[in-house]
């Protein structure tokens, strides 16, 4: 049941709908989930109750969801098959679970039809308990954990010394800036650590999906770092030539922060109710070889044009990623070396 009466967490939906520029069609999710789902194989229990239930955080509109909810119950049902156990096979039941914003429509009219589990709807916040106690075997959240419940309110006190003026990002800004988005992280990655294992069995498995970067490498270093400052470069070039004005830019941020392996390692082990069982730097799928043409554009438009829109209305949005493109691609090198060094953490935490 929920804890937090007084404030409901932001919501950043990705684009709705199947249509050319659909999170749906513009998603690397899958392509993440690909390269962890023999990992995920490895951890699965050998043996669970009479009903699987599993969850994931933060599905967004499918199709993804649905092929990592599959590749889960896949696994299971092997191992009871190979294990002669065919005749006690659990029943499977997933939650697909998103904010109320989410595009919960064009999620479920796009179910298979022919799917091995009961399909549960759970909208909220995953920064709140979702499910009753002991209600989960497993949790799965991927790309889900680096959007922030809210933004710091510092980053819009011109009298602060966060006030990130001229910049969305804390990727190349002051340390004060890094440093509240940075806290804001920490907070809500304790929330959520904090309310997972109240709806976790002992013993149930929780693997975490998530963007990363390099330990004692600065955001501005890595490939998101930079890709949010190319955002805001051509931002701010728009405010030069007044299709925008320089004050909607400087009272914008995005809501997103990459943490590195040593900062989620320290969160979870403060939190103390999960064992690390495996942690690892993957690569999703041939990601680096779509940098060249118009597949990362069009996976940032998906991913974050609700937020650039309901701020700086729909009208700046094609202009806007045009030139996104072709500044992205005047550093396709050096982007293509940062992807090459592994850009997604891969976790998986047992509740003790």
């Amino acid at each position: 049941m929920s804890n937090n009466t007084d404030t409901v967490p932001e919501s950043y939906p990705m684009n709705s709908g199947d249509g050319s520029n659909s999170y749906t069609k513009n998603s690397y999710s899958r392509a993440a989930a690909n390269v962890v789902k023999a990992k995920i194989d490895d951890v699965i229990p050998e043996k669970l109750d009479s009903t699987f239930r599993l969850a994931d955080l933060g599905c967004s509109v499918g199709p993804n969801t649905f092929i990592t909810m599959q590749n889960i119950i896949d696994v299971v049902q092997q191992k009871y098959q190979s294990q002669g156990l065919a005749s006690h096979m659990p029943e499977f039941q997933v939650f697909f679970n998103d904010h109320a914003s989410n595009d919960f429509n064009t999620l479920f009219a796009s179910l298979p039809p022919r799917r091995s589990y009961f399909a549960t709807g759970v909208p909220g916040s995953f920064h709140d308990q979702l499910l009753p106690e002991s209600s989960l075997h497993f949790v799965h959240s991927s790309y889900a954990l680096q959007w922030l419940s809210k933004l710091p309110e510092e980053l819009l006190n011109k009298n602060s010394a966060a006030w990130n003026k001229g910049r969305v990002h804390c990727a190349s800004a002051p340390d004060e800036v890094a440093q509240v988005y940075t806290d804001q992280f920490a907070k809500d990655i304790t929330t959520f650590l904090d309310c997972r294992p109240k709806e976790l069995v002992v013993g149930g498995l929780m693997v975490l999906i998530m963007p990363r970067i390099p330990n004692g490498i600065h955001c501005s270093s890595a490939p998101i770092g930079m890709i949010f400052d190319f955002l805001g470069l051509c931002l701010m070039d728009m405010a030069k030539e007044r299709l925008i004005s320089e004050a909607q830019v400087d009272t914008f941020n995005l809501p997103v922060y990459v943490a590195s392996p040593k900062e989620m390692t320290q969160l979870v082990e403060t939190n103390g109710c999960f064992n690390i069982e495996r942690m690892e730097i993957t690569q999703p799928g041939a990601r680096v070889d779509s940098l060249s043409g118009k597949a990362l554009t069009k996976h940032l438009r998906a991913g974050m044009e609700g937020i650039i829109s309901k701020h700086f209305g729909t009208k700046i949005i094609d202009e806007l990623f045009d030139r996104f493109s072709k500044k992205q691609q005047e550093s396709f090198d050096l982007l293509e070396s940062k992807y090459n060094e592994g850009t997604q953490l891969f976790m998986v935490l047992k509740h003790i």
